[in-house]
């Protein structure tokens, strides 16, 4: 049986705007999140979602990221961004004819490439 002490987490507070409390992720599972009143109670409730995804998982026959593996990467994550961006990255793409998450990975790629260049 796997140690689920083995597995790191990020804890993070949660705005008035968000609900209040604490947000506890894993980086080494894209869709394992919880939350809390308290960071204790984040952690808690973090590691039955955690439990819950491992099962989940091994239910299905997929492989369980090893801890601090960084995870499996499935090629989707959601990113939070201010309205503003958001009305303007929409409205770039309607302007361009595309959808807004081929403007968006379009924008990373050529960004991801630049960076490549000047490291």
């Amino acid at each position: 049986m796997r140690n689920l002490d083995d597995y790191p987490f990020e804890i993070r507070p949660l705005s008035e705007a968000e609900g209040g409390g604490y947000l506890i992720s894993y980086p080494d599972f894209s869709d394992c999140i919880s939350d809390g009143e308290t960071v204790e109670e984040a952690i808690t409730n973090g590691h039955d979602a955690l439990v819950a995804t491992i099962t989940a998982l091994e239910a299905k026959g997929f492989p369980v990221p090893a801890p601090n593996s960084g995870g499996v990467a499935s090629g989707k994550f959601v990113a939070r961004v201010p309205k503003t961006i958001h009305a303007q990255l929409t409205a770039r793409a309607k302007a361009e004819g595309v959808s807004l998450n081929s403007l968006v990975l379009t924008f990373l790629a050529e960004g991801l490439g630049r960076r490549e260049h000047h490291v």
